[in-house]
Order: structure tokens, then sequence, then C-alpha cells
């Protein structure tokens, strides 16, 4: 027999759906944000030669590499050296850091696991703090790198430097501003869905170049219907993966409770197979920006001796590359274990579990089932490291096969799937929510009209 709550999904419809008027305003909202978005990309930065640029940007004999993903994370903004080029990607840089300084530095250790939410918020405005940093270090190198590139700018200067920084820097605020907006205010994650916009508004210009390369000849009917499958395939395997868990059964002992037996239920404790989402390949990706996006920018600058190996470094940092791909992975790997230990505790659970009188059949609590906790979530990420190590490096060998002018990494599609999947299931969960305040209503009506009416009449 179906619970209420599969009842309740099961008669969400068109109907229910026309009802929820505050989802229809967070709805709304978080479009609103997203159109936003989009035309501060349209927006250049003051003084540039925007088709200078462009002609720069896609001169095939520039290594861009690196910049072609993040103008795909940042919607084409990099192209057109928009407002918002930097996208909220130092956001997520200083979000890396903080999250790494909360394991090792012992004040921000005690803040964030005895700080409650004062912690919570003082750790978000410690990472505010160096997002306006880091967006200043990255805005400065680019304003320089541009500058100091003949026909890029109409009048080079400390005043096109200065005026840039700002720029860029601004945008990147805004950005995290809005994102924590739709957060608050809308539907699903706000900077999720920022990046999710960016890249779904490439993908159109991305299955056109596909088409035209065979439309010219460069590229065969086959090769074009075996990408088509391989990302069909991709997509259907990264649903199948993401919905995945491990169900543990907690049972619960029975007790007495007046003149009657409570307890005895049974749960489930799900643990996922990919427990960290979508935020390893977004970490390990903007590692391997934050070293190359100045270099790339500055590679016609005079530089330094002792930065000669910068350009190397940089050349071996793209797409397709066998440094690249160790890398890449080595990172994923990592962050798939790190960001896993950061928002599932053993301890925690086992802790809470023994708390309330919950127990794993046939593990004592405490000690015992922390470590078993432990022992299934460690193979549970291996196989979830596994998987996403295998979805982002896929396309990769594709582009050390073909090249990076049909690049369309796995980390997009990853994010793609992952967010639209995070927030059908948020607008599904307003709804249900919807139907439940409809149903508290219904029952207080119903009580209050039938104080004074007669008792119904048994046969």
């Amino acid at each position: 027999m179906a619970s209420a709550a599969e009842q309740l999904a099961a008669n969400m419809n068109m109907g229910s759906f026309a009802k929820a008027t505050e989802l229809h305003k967070r709805l709304l909202f978080t479009l609103g944000a997203l159109l936003v978005y989009r035309i501060g990309t349209y927006v250049p930065i003051p003084g540039i030669n925007s088709q200078a640029f462009l002609q720069f940007f896609q001169n095939p004999d520039q290594s861009r590499g690196i910049l072609d993903m993040f103008n795909m994370f940042s919607g084409g903004a990099v192209e057109r050296m928009a407002i918002f080029a930097l996208n909220v990607m130092p956001y997520i840089s200083a979000s890396i850091i903080v999250q790494l300084m909360g394991t090792v530095y012992p004040p921000w250790e005690k803040l964030k696991k005895e700080g409650g939410e004062s912690g919570r918020k003082q750790l978000n405005q410690y990472t505010r703090y160096l997002t306006v940093f880091l967006a200043l270090a990255q805005s400065f190198g680019i304003a320089v790198g541009l500058n100091s590139t003949a026909g890029l700018v109409d009048n080079p200067g400390i005043f096109f430097i200065a005026s840039t920084v700002v720029t860029l820097t601004g945008g990147t605020m805004f950005l995290m501003w809005l994102g924590e907006q739709v957060t608050a205010r809308g539907v699903g994650n706000g900077i999720s869905l920022i990046i999710f916009a960016g890249i779904v508004a490439v993908l159109p210009s991305t299955v056109a170049r596909l088409l035209g390369l065979a439309q010219q000849g460069q590229m065969s009917a086959f090769a074009l219907l075996f990408i088509a499958v391989l990302a069909v395939a991709t997509v259907v395997f990264i649903v199948f993966m993401e919905r995945a868990q491990r169900r543990l059964l907690i049972q619960y002992p029975k007790r007495q409770e007046g003149n009657r037996m409570a307890g005895g239920e049974r749960s489930f404790l799900p643990l996922k197979v990919n427990t960290a989402g979508v935020i390893p390949p977004i970490f390990a990706s903007s590692l391997l920006m934050l070293p190359t996006t100045v270099a790339t920018m500055t590679a016609n600058a005079d530089l330094p001796p002792w930065m000669s190996w910068l350009p190397l470094v940089t050349a071996q940092l793209t797409h397709g590359q066998p440094l690249f791909m160790a890398l890449y992975a080595a990172l994923i790997i990592f962050f798939c274990f790190f960001y896993t230990s950061i928002t599932f505790n053993p301890e925690d659970t086992a802790e809470n579990l023994r708390k309330y009188g919950g127990f794993l059949p046939g593990i004592r609590p405490g000690k015992r089932t922390a470590e078993y906790l432990d022992y299934v979530l460690t193979r549970l990420t291996v196989i979830g490291a596994a998987y996403i190590t295998a979805v982002c490096l896929l396309p990769e060998f594709l582009v050390a096969q073909m090249g990076n002018s049909l690049y369309f990494g796995g980390t997009s599609i990853l994010i793609v799937v992952s967010v639209t999947m995070d927030t059908v299931a948020q607008i599904q969960s307003q709804l249900l929510a919807h139907q439940y305040e409809g149903l508290i209503k219904k029952a207080k009506l119903r009580g209050r009209g039938g104080r004074g009416a007669p008792a119904p009449v048994r046969r």
C-alpha cells in the first residue's frame, strides 16, 4: 500500500502546478536572474576593441586550450570580453581554499564544527573576502595582458587597467550576490544554475560547429553519429549513477510507553554512490584554470627570467594533453574523497543514531557503527570517483584524437544533467509542500464547519 507522500506525489500534475503560486514566483525570479546574467555576458568591458579581440580569440594559431572551457562556463563572455568574463570561478576557488583551511586551520575548524549558524555565516564572509582578492588578482592579470597586446585596446594605459580590474571584479561580485539571491528566493542552487546557464548557452553553437565540420568534410558522418550516441549514452549513465545509492537498514528497538508498546520501526539510511556531486570536477577545473588564465592572456608580454617556465607548463595544461589529463584525474579523485569527508561524518551519524536509539542490525552502536559507515562510504566513494573521472576524461581522449574544435567536456555534461536533476527535485518538493498545505487548510475548514453539524448515523 502506497504511503501518503507517494500518493501525493502521484497526484502532482499541471493542475497542482497551476495552483502553486509561491512556486510560480520562485521560478519567475530564477528566470529573471538568469536573464540578467545572460544580458551581462554581451556587455563588453570599457575600452576593449570587441571585433579585434574576437578575431584574436578565434585565431587558430592561438593556443587557447584552457580558455575554451573558461569561455564555455561563462556562456561565451570570454570571447566577447564581457563584464562577466570571470564568471563565478573566483568564488569557487575561494570556496575551495576556505574548505581546505577549515580542515587544517584549528580556529576555522572549531568555527565550522561548533559555531553553528553564526560560524557558517562567518566562514561565508571569509569566502566573500577571498573572492574579492582572487577576482582582483585575476582581473589585474587579464588587464595587463590586454594592455600589452597591440590592437586589442582603444586607449591602452593605466586608466584602462584600473577600469578593467574594477569592472571584472564587480561583475564577479554581482554574480556571487545574484547566485545567493537565487538560492534564497528562487529554485535550485544559484551558483550552479549560473554555471548551468553558461554551458547551455554555448551548446547550440557547439552542435552547429559539429554539423559544419561534417558538412565541410572535415568530419565523417560516422564520427558525428558516434559522438551523438556517446553523448546520449553518457547522459543515461550519469542519470543512473546519480540516482544510485546504498541503503543501510536501521532498526529502532521497542519501548514501553504507558500501556502500549512503541518503536520497533525500520528505516533506511541512503548513501549515494556520488556523495560529492558535481563539486570535484568544478573544483579541479577551477584549480587548473587559476595558474594558466593569466599566463595565456600574457603570452605576448615580456616575462621576467624567473617566469620562463610558465609558457611551457601552460602549453601542457590544455585539453587532450597527458599532463592535463593526469592532473585532472588526480584532482577529481582527491576532491571526491575530500568533499565527501566534509559533507558526511560517520562519527556524527553514528552518534545521532545512538542518541535516538537506532542501530544497524549486527553492529554495535557507537564506534563500531562509525567504522562500518566509514567502511561502506569509502568503497562507495571509490566507485563514485571512478565514475566521475571516466565521464570527465572520456571527452579528453576525443579531444586528443580530433582536436579542440569540437570540445564539449564531460564536466559540462555532468553539471548540466546534475543541476537539472537537482532543480527538478526541488520543484517537486515545492509542489509536494504545497499539496500538504492544501490538505492542512482543508482539514482546518472541515473541523470548523463540523462543530455544529449533527453526528452521522451509524448503520
